[in-house]
């Protein structure tokens, strides 16, 4: 296995990790990634590949499909969920139609058999490194609207997930037992931390966040403010 150093770790070049149990092939791809420009790590086991902290630089996984112990297809069922933003490139020495279906409908970007061409090989690299750069900046984005989301006050947030539900203003005052004058105040609130310019755009970003239109009335105490 190839461990990165400090100054390793801390360059932006993407990570190209390999996980094959034939030393061979894991040296001659580290170098092959290495001339290319990406930085390689390489392991021999599924076990081993997943001791390795995840990373928050663009990566992609070139796995083999045949590996003692946990193979191929179980790591991807492990971790393909999860680690969107680490796309996986199959090899395999004999690999067969349903095999490479499954691999692919998990959600792999190439399934290559051995011998492969090395152009072909980095061409799906360059391209699983594309799709990594554009997951995690979708994540980036995700986590700072949830942050916007979250300087909602409760208040702000009933309005809100009122407000994209499609209610009015004065609807919404009724359903919270408040003026519709203070309703426009928390609309607005709202949409400033939110940093949402109109109405539609505020649909779109509680889409994104996965809210869901109000069904039951909500508490209709007081504003306290």
């Amino acid at each position: 296995m190839s461990t990165p150093g400090p100054a390793l770790e801390s360059q932006d070049k993407p990570i190209v990790f390999v996980v094959d149990d034939d030393i061979s092939v894991r040296e001659s791809l580290e170098l092959l990634i290495q001339v290319a420009g990406w930085h390689p790590e390489t392991f021999a086991s599924a076990e081993e590949f997943l001791t390795r902290p995840r990373t928050t630089r663009p990566s992609c996984l070139v796995l083999d499909v045949s590996l003692p112990d946990l193979n191929g297809l179980e790591l991807q069922k492990l971790i393909g969920s999860e680690r969107t933003d680490m796309p996986i490139i199959f090899i395999t020495g004999h690999g067969d139609v349903p095999m490479s279906v499954q691999a692919m409908k998990a959600g792999a970007v190439e399934f290559l058999t051995k011998p492969f061409d090395d152009d072909v090989l980095l061409n799906a690299i360059s391209n699983a490194i594309r799709r990594s750069i554009a997951a995690l900046s979708e994540q980036a984005e995700l986590r700072t609207l949830r942050n916007c989301y979250g300087s909602l006050t409760p208040r702000e947030q009933d309005v809100m997930r009122l407000v994209v539900s499609g209610m009015l203003n004065k609807q919404i005052g009724l359903r919270l037992g408040i003026s519709e004058i203070t309703v426009k105040a928390h609309r607005g609130k709202a949409m400033q931390k939110m940093k949402a310019d109109s109405l539609a755009e505020l649909v779109k970003l509680a889409v994104r966040l996965g809210l869901t239109p109000a069904k039951n009335p909500w508490h209709t105490t007081k504003d306290p403010n």
